[in-house]
């Protein structure tokens, strides 16, 4: 008598806290109860061997947006090898609209929204009686006192080799129209202490990379010193051996104990995530979203220029009421702040979301596939909407990389425009037109496009290989390595504890 719990991760590094606060849950159950996870692109038939190896009675999926098209496939798969096990399906993906998914009518049952406590009474159901009659049960919200934390259910292969995921408390007071958590009433925070107490054996295990998912990390003042303060304890007492820490913050709240913790932490350890969005102000309001512009640009200057604190800023195109010309004078007023990452997305229709109120007025179209991405609006057509995917891509690729920290200043700043996203969109037009893709471009192919870009610009082709050479990215094809790439390495080893990505940024 076998219970499943298996998803399929974006990537192996990402270990799902999601199941883990499932089987810590099971009460009973959770002596026959084990997860079984994979890696989006794995083939459905090898997944279902490895499933049905463990000859379950019942497997429960958690489906997200990036893998519910595999998902629907494998469980498809089982339900024709293996009919007499009982599917669950769970997740953000399958807690709303769920009638109209093909996933959901191949399955047997659905929990919608918190599966921890009626996950478990619905496979006692299943095993012992009686059987459930009804295929859909919305999950039941109990208090988190009463809620078994998973941290121990980490093993050591996870804390050696993948992102650890941690939560200080679930839900968010804030209601943008285009998250999910816009459908929660507040956010509930885990006792302190205990949650404390969890991550002191998680890192005297050897964790050193935490990442939290809470939405609003800084909301409560008093909780967020408490967890800065254990991180520093740690730091302070093994600085050889650093931890390193993410956050999502909220952009217009950070009073002055908050901005002292920050302070102490040092390069390499401390990771914020800040969601700006837009800085338009009309489309804010549309979108329920309360924010203080001044504050958060005020914010996020401090950060940059009084931490070692790595941010990345996060802006949406395809918002309702924003136009190219608005986003535009956005991204170039978030980039005069200078994080060390604009995290440039596309906007997406999650399903439940309240942002789909606006699909009429503003002629919102979206993907009708995974992951529902807009792709035009009546201020966006969608020849304009593609090309700003194509920005966002190759954005990342010279941008965000921390590969072309010398190069990209000269890409941005071209006497052609006094607009850096207007200079870095003639870049993204380029290179689609000279690659026709966006994808698997090589570093060293993209290092000499670039290069080749410089000198269309006016640039003196010596001039322009010299910048090149002077980067991560034009050192990429040098068999000696320069003192500058040895450089990186070198710190890079150091801050061991600090993402690849982010290294690099600290070493331009």
């Amino acid at each position: 008598m076998t219970i499943l719990l298996s998803t399929l991760n974006a990537r192996y590094t990402h270990a799902s806290l999601g199941l883990r606060c499932l089987l810590a849950n099971m009460g009973e159950l959770q002596g026959v109860t084990q997860l079984q996870e994979f890696v989006i692109g794995a083939r459905a038939t090898d997944m279902v061997e490895k499933l049905l190896a463990h000859q379950p009675r019942i497997i429960g999926f958690g489906v997200y947006i990036w893998n519910v098209e595999e998902t629907t496939k494998l469980v498809a798969l089982l339900k024709r090898v293996a009919p007499e096990v009982v599917i669950v399906l769970g997740g953000p993906e399958v807690s709303h609209e769920s009638n109209e998914q093909s996933i959901v009518q191949l399955a047997d049952y659905l929990v919608t929204g918190w599966g921890d406590v009626t996950f478990p009474a619905l496979c006692k159901q299943i095993l012992y009686g009686p059987k459930p009659l009804m295929k859909i049960h919305a999950g039941v919200q109990p208090p988190l006192a009463e809620l078994t934390m998973p941290y121990q259910l980490y093993t050591d292969e996870d804390i050696a080799h993948r992102t650890l995921y941690v939560e200080a408390s679930r839900g968010c007071p804030f209601k943008c129209e285009f998250c999910l958590s816009a459908l929660d009433k507040t956010a509930w925070p885990f006792d302190i202490d205990l949650f404390l107490a969890e991550l002191e054996v998680l890192h005297a295990r050897g964790a050193r990379l935490f990442k939290f998912v809470d939405r609003t990390f800084n909301l409560n003042i008093k909780t967020s010193l408490k967890i800065m303060q254990f991180f520093l304890d740690k730091l302070e007492a093994n600085p050889q051996d650093p931890v390193f820490a993410h956050f999502e913050v909220v952009p217009d709240h950070l009073p002055d104990a908050l901005k002292e913790g920050i302070m102490k932490f040092p390069p390499g350890t401390l990771q914020f995530e800040i969601g700006i969005q837009s800085f338009n102000p009309e489309v804010q309001a549309l979108v329920s979203r309360k924010q203080n512009n001044e504050k958060a640009a005020e914010n996020i200057r401090w950060l940059c220029e009084h931490s070692h604190a790595h941010l990345h800023v996060d802006l949406i195109a395809g918002l309702p009421g924003e136009d190219i010309a608005s986003f535009a004078r956005g991204f170039d007023r978030l980039l005069e702040l200078q994080p060390h990452e604009i995290q440039f997305g596309i906007l997406k229709r999650l399903r439940g979301t309240p942002i789909i109120r606006h699909t009429e007025q503003y002629g919102m179209v979206f993907d009708p596939y995974p992951p529902y991405t807009i792709l035009a609006t009546d201020r966006i057509d969608f020849n304009a909407m593609q090309q700003l995917v194509r920005f966002a891509r190759y954005w990342d690729l010279v941008a965000n990389s921390g590969r072309f920290a010398h190069t990209l200043p000269l890409i941005l700043n071209s006497p052609l425009s006094a607009s850096p996203f207007a200079n870095f969109m003639r870049l993204s037009n380029w290179l689609y037109a000279t690659t026709d893709a966006t994808n698997r471009i090589a570093l060293e192919r993209l290092a000499v496009l670039v290069a080749q870009w410089l000198v269309s610009e006016g640039m003196d082709e010596e001039q322009a290989a010299a910048v090149l050479r002077s980067d991560y990215a034009g050192q990429a094809n040098t068999k000696l390595k320069t003192q500058a790439l040895k450089k990186a390495e070198k710190t890079a080893e150091k801050k061991a504890a600090a993402p690849q990505r982010q290294a690099r940024h600290m070493t331009a």
